[in-house]
């Protein structure tokens, strides 16, 4: 559970770099920043050839620091860190995709124990990727005869964050231009730096745990306080999937406060939090952050999503690595690419067709977002009457207001579905809907017609919804922003 403590400082370093507000403030960033070979000359300041920049974010379960110091007793209890369990493995990861113009950010979380297949050593879960690559590497250096401790951690480590990385690519499909590695120290420090960081949640906690007790509502959390709220996942109705949802709603805060004038604008809490940030970071070789943040310095807060990859099974049990997360690489390149858009070698997926009169193209994916029993079921198949394709139904986290999310260019197509519904809906495009796919989050304020059950009448409701499994975070859950300060569980 370590790794969730240092999420935070995964957006610190971010929301510097792609805002560029203060950005000339960022030299004495740079200069004291730790680099390490794990990337190649490519990954620089100059823009991306396939049209966008994709950094992979790590958050490292360390007890050192950025520069190999041990931390100090002290902090790990002020940390709360727990006895180490000897392993170093990557708690938290993030791949991030900004297109070359800045004009967006969009974080994907990959959780720690998503099961993939990690080159040369098998499926097992994607945190130990580093940790495995690491360990076989520091062998392989004793076993030539290297000894010099300083020399074994660095070219160890290297290996291990190029493992990583080779596994994300493979993963996702995309190439890391960027690497950004956070330990655990300056978490707390960070928090507090920025004042705190505003955060919701729907319901009472109290975890024995992680330490979160917090009642319902609103609060302005920092350091302890904070990496509690970032840890827990006992209790929460989705466990891990949750606390990714904790952290992301986290980073968003803090991209709120980070790009509000009051904290770029006070020269104390700037050097503070760039004091953090170098006790904390090590980056890619030849990452040019001055240039990045020049091209990133239009980032809004609106222009930054948080989202999770697809998952399939999150209590899959693997042979040999107990409990994990299955996951479908196909689904997740499929979700990474919807949104990353095309990679140089592909071409662009063609808009959906103009909705004829049977609807025969149109694949209408529906989510219950009104917690009437049977309800997407009954749109589903009102749809299909009606000559569209059934697509799947499930249920989402409530909303009031009924939505219909459409590919790129998929407006008209959209407009018909809502048009068979009775609904004026709003009807926007999102990249994650694949093409030729509508997908209609039904919220409080749909009124069923032409015989769809509303699930509340003396007809019995279908059961088939409610025993399917809640969403998936980041898949059917609309986008985290830094706007806004949500509530979740």
């Amino acid at each position: 559970m370590r790794g969730a403590k240092i999420a935070v400082a995964v957006v610190s370093l971010l929301v510097m770099g792609l805002t560029g507000y203060a950005w000339a403030s960022l030299q004495g960033l740079v200069n004291g920043l730790n680099y390490a070979d794990v990337i190649g000359a490519g990954g620089g300041g100059e823009k991306p050839a396939d049209g966008a920049r994709d950094i992979l974010l790590v958050g490292l379960d360390s007890r050192t620091d950025a520069q190999g110091n041990p931390l100090s007793q002290q902090l790990l209890d002020q940390l709360r860190a727990g006895e180490s369990d000897g392993e170093l493995n990557t708690d938290t990861l993030i791949f991030v995709h900004i297109p070359n113009d800045g004009s967006k950010a969009v974080a994907i979380s990959l959780p720690r124990d998503s099961y993939v297949d990690i080159p040369g050593y098998g499926k097992h879960k994607i945190n130990s990727a580093y940790a495995r690559a690491m360990l076989q590497a520091r062998k392989d250096l004793q076993a030539q005869g290297v000894t010099d401790p300083k020399e074994l951690d660095v070219k160890a480590n290297q290996a291990g964050a190029k493992q990583l990385i080779g596994t994300v690519e493979a993963l996702t499909g995309s190439t890391i231009d960027n690497y950004a590695a956070i330990n655990l120290l300056g978490f707390s420090e960070i928090t507090q730096a920025v004042g705190g960081v505003d955060v919701c949640l729907n319901n009472n906690v109290d975890d024995e745990y992680s330490g979160a007790n917090f009642t319902k509502g609103q609060h302005t959390i920092a350091g302890v306080e904070a990496l509690e709220f970032v840890r827990q996942r006992h209790g929460l109705p989705r466990g891990d999937l949750d606390r990714v949802v904790r952290q992301q709603v986290f980073m968003a805060g803090m991209a709120r406060k980070i790009l509000s004038a009051g904290t770029l604008t006070d020269p104390g809490k700037l050097n503070a939090l760039i004091d953090a940030i170098k006790k904390s970071v090590v980056l890619n070789q030849n990452w040019d952050i001055f240039s990045f943040a020049q091209q990133m310095k239009g980032l809004t807060g609106g222009q930054l999503e948080f989202r999770t990859i697809p998952v399939d099974n999150v209590e899959y049990r693997t042979p040999n690595d107990g409990v994990a997360i299955k996951v479908d690489p196909a689904k997740v390149k499929a979700f990474v690419q919807g949104l990353a858009g095309p990679q140089a070698d592909q071409q662009p997926a063609p808009p959906p067709q103009q909705a004829n009169d049977a609807h025969k193209d149109i694949t209408v994916d529906v989510r219950n977002a009104t917690g009437r029993n049977g309800l997407a079921a009954s749109v589903s198949k009102q749809l299909t009457s009606k000559g569209f394709k059934a697509g799947e139904t499930d249920n989402a986290s409530s909303r009031k207001t009924t939505v219909i999310w459409v590919p790129n260019g998929g407006q008209a197509a959209g407009q018909a579905v809502a048009d068979a519904l009775g609904t004026k809906a709003t009807v926007q495009e999102d990249k994650s809907v694949p093409a030729g796919h509508v997908k209609v989050y039904l919220g409080s304020d749909y009124q069923p017609s032409d015989g769809a059950s509303s699930g509340t009448g003396s007809a019995p409701a279908p059961r088939q919804e409610a025993a399917t499994p809640p969403p998936s975070a980041g898949d059917d859950q609309q986008p985290i922003t830094a706007e806004g300060v949500p509530c979740v569980n």
